[in-house]
């Protein structure tokens, strides 16, 4: 690879690896940025996932005292049912062609940062039905977002958020441990499966899962200083930009 190629990718990794410990949509940086030094779509997004999974681990890792599970569930099902859904996310991908999941990919992100952003309005109405199965809600939305995420890491993260605000997890800080929790483990799941299927591109994934690391970290450590708006606005405008920027890429 050529240095320039490193850098690129391994600054976009690094960021990545801070947006993912914030909120998620760490993708939303390390998918371009491998697209753009010529990795395939579908391989780029396989190789994004694996770079930023040692950053979901150190996050988690550093978020453990946060962990609660949401009314309905244990921390042992989110676990459980998070794994399987990123296993069937995973095998889909690798179903899909470049040239479909390039298509996708805008409505996929479109989709989490709507859902993010109208989350408090959400809310209230999954909350009117929670006396008629909320543990049922959340293990339904368990498995379609990690479904989601085991197939497009990209806004994995601010689909989660959105998930646990719409089950009751008002903290964001609690919230955030619980999406890091989750994130690594369907991403360890998918990951084993890119792997058996060939779609993960090797060079690239060294210089960006150290900088993945090194941006877990220090993505934890600024989330718990920063006011609850601030980083849910913070959420959603990532999101709207990225959003933009691949329907001109599809349109354009």
């Amino acid at each position: 690879m050529e240095p320039l190629s490193i850098l690129i990718i391994a600054t976009a990794a690094f960021f990545a690896g801070i947006i993912n410990a914030l909120a998620g949509g760490g993708s939303f940086l390390t998918l371009p940025a491998l697209v753009f030094t010529g990795v395939p779509p579908v391989a780029a997004n396989a190789t994004g996932t694996a770079a930023l999974l040692p950053g979901y681990l150190a996050s988690a890792w550093a978020y453990r005292d946060l962990i609660k599970a949401p009314a309905g569930l244990s921390v042992l099902a989110v676990v459980v049912i998070g794994a399987v859904g990123g296993a069937a996310g995973a095998l889909l991908l690798l179903a899909t062609s470049d040239q479909a999941f390039r298509a996708i990919v805008p409505w996929l992100l479109l989709f989490a940062t709507v859902l993010f952003a109208f989350g408090p309005r959400l809310h209230g109405f999954l909350a009117r039905r929670a006396k008629r199965g909320h543990g049922l809600w959340g293990r339904v939305g368990v498995l379609a977002v990690c479904g989601y995420g085991g197939y497009f890491n990209g806004g994995m993260g601010i689909v989660m958020l959105a998930m646990f605000r719409l089950l009751g997890v008002h903290d964001l800080n609690v919230a955030n441990g619980l999406k890091n929790l989750l994130s690594a483990v369907l991403t360890v799941i998918a990951v084993a499966i890119y792997m058996a299927g060939g779609a993960i591109s090797w060079p690239e994934l060294p210089p960006m899962a150290l900088a993945a690391v090194l941006g877990g970290f220090a993505g934890a450590r600024i989330g718990r200083r920063l006011p609850p708006n601030v980083l849910r606005n913070g959420i959603v405008l990532v999101g709207a930009i990225t959003t933009v920027i691949f329907f001109v890429e599809l349109f354009g």
